[in-house]
């Protein structure tokens, strides 16, 4: 089902999505991280074309609400089967104000919005008790290249920076760097190669040789290193 909130003039910026919807070994990865949070009622704030929504959409789960500014993305979103899901074209200002929810994830999202805490806030205020908020996020300012830019990026993240980004009161349950290789594959393309898009064939080379490596090697450097940041808050 799908319904529109707002009527949003939005368009995003990027021509990514679909490359990255390839990306199958990372999806895998950061979806093991926040299984056990995603519960009961979930809000997706930048749902995009679904592909994160298909990659969740076998967790443990009441409804699931798709929420995407850009009505042409959302028009693209295939829901998955079963009556569970909805897609709302809008941002989490224009929903219902007595909209509450379990879980609200901004999968590689937040840096696409220029007031990010006002943004967490008002995440924030949509939880229920016990609810949590899941920030996936690119990392380290220091990465920031020109397809960061292309694609509407305001900023990367450091794990101090998105957690003074969220509330206060609201208690920290995670907060960690992901993907330790990756970083080091950026890195070497920030300083050598300086390509602005990836290619297909870099996605996949990335997802396939660095992303399995990431899994076993992250746990060793205990959160601290890695090119994506994973913050989780669980209301008090």
């Amino acid at each position: 089902m799908s319904r529109v909130v707002a009527d949003s003039e939005f368009k995003y910026a990027g021509s990514e999505l679909e490359l990255f919807e390839k990306a199958r070994n990372w999806k895998s990865y950061w979806r093991a991280q926040i299984a056990e949070f995603v519960r009961c009622d979930v809000l997706e704030v930048g749902a995009g074309i679904g592909a994160n929504t298909l990659t969740l959409s076998s967790l443990t789960y009441e409804r699931w609400t798709c929420l995407e500014p850009d009505a042409v993305l959302a028009a693209r979103i295939e829901l998955p089967p079963g009556g569970r899901h909805e897609t709302a074209v809008g941002t989490i200002v224009d929903l219902a104000p007595a909209a509450k929810f379990d879980a609200i994830l901004y999968i590689d999202v937040l840096e696409h919005i220029e007031d990010d805490r006002r943004e967490m806030a008002r995440a924030a205020d949509r939880l229920k008790p016990g609810g949590a908020l899941i920030v996936l996020a690119p990392a380290h300012p220091f990465l920031f290249t020109s397809f960061d830019r292309a694609i509407g990026h305001f900023r990367r993240y450091t794990r101090a920076s998105l957690r003074a980004a969220a509330p206060e009161k609201l208690p920290i349950e995670k907060l960690v760097y992901l993907d330790a290789a990756g970083m080091l594959a950026s890195a070497a393309n920030r300083m050598l190669l300086k390509s602005a898009m990836p290619t297909e064939r870099q996605i996949l080379t990335w997802d396939r040789m660095l992303v399995p490596v990431s899994r076993l090697i992250d746990p060793i450097f205990a959160g601290r290193v890695g090119k994506s940041v994973l913050g989780i808050w669980r209301k008090a």
